[in-house]
């Protein structure tokens, strides 16, 4: 998925001569901690809930509040990896999309990409969850695989997670079934380390839930 099938269609752009006061209230509404600025329709910044506090006259427009704005942005047709990257590495709630000319087309905010990656990650699918930790060089996505099919399940997503200061890494599966015994016992036999399991309905719908309670606090 690419920046430009991301936008938001709730989230406006403000204008240089807008005041902080504007600033502030826009943020409280749309629920975000950062906003696009233009002038003359061109794309000149993102401005940050924490810069506008440190102003005390908050009647001023943005032209005399700031000399300057930092300018972070993605192109169109950048990949949502790529965009889950740079929102994460400089803290943004949300990230202006500007076309190859550089002309501003709109802005994605986070709970947008946290919405999509629901979709990716088949968190509203029902099934159970394996956690199993292993050394990155044995990593083995089609033995992985192999293993889930040959028990009659499929794996409807992955994550694999870096352990700091170790050549071990976390694999995450989520599977299409609930029952996963006979699938833990193929693991084992094949020397896998099994983690965590998740596989009642209970502990499906406690995840249903943190998923769903996550992206209501992010909305309101």
């Amino acid at each position: 998925m690419r920046a430009n099938e991301m936008l938001s269609e709730e989230i406006p752009p403000l204008l240089h001569t807008d005041s902080g006061e504007k600033v502030l209230l826009w943020m409280d509404e749309f629920k975000v901690s950062h906003l696009p600025v233009l002038k003359n329709g061109n794309f000149v910044g993102l401005v940050s809930e924490s810069a506008v506090l440190d102003h005390l006259n908050l009647e001023s427009d943005l032209d005399h509040l700031f000399d300057h704005l930092p300018r972070p942005f993605v192109f169109e047709n950048t990949h949502i990896y790529d965009i889950l990257l740079k929102m994460s590495s400089e803290k943004l709630s949300l990230l202006p999309v500007l076309n190859e000319r550089e002309e501003y087309v709109g802005c994605i905010s986070i709970y947008g990409v946290v919405t999509i990656f629901s979709d990716f990650g088949s968190i509203k699918e029902p099934g159970g969850i394996i956690v199993l930790t292993l050394n990155a060089i044995d990593y083995s996505l089609s033995q992985i695989a192999q293993i889930v099919e040959s028990n009659g399940a499929r794996i409807l997503s992955s994550f694999i997670t870096s352990i700091h200061d170790s050549t071990k890494m976390e694999v995450t599966l989520k599977i299409n079934t609930t029952s996963l015994n006979a699938i833990l016992r193929t693991f084992e036999r094949y020397d896998y380390q099994i983690k965590e399991t998740y596989q009642d309905k209970d502990s499906e719908n406690d995840l249903r839930v943190r998923y769903e309670a996550l992206l209501n606090f992010m909305k309101w």
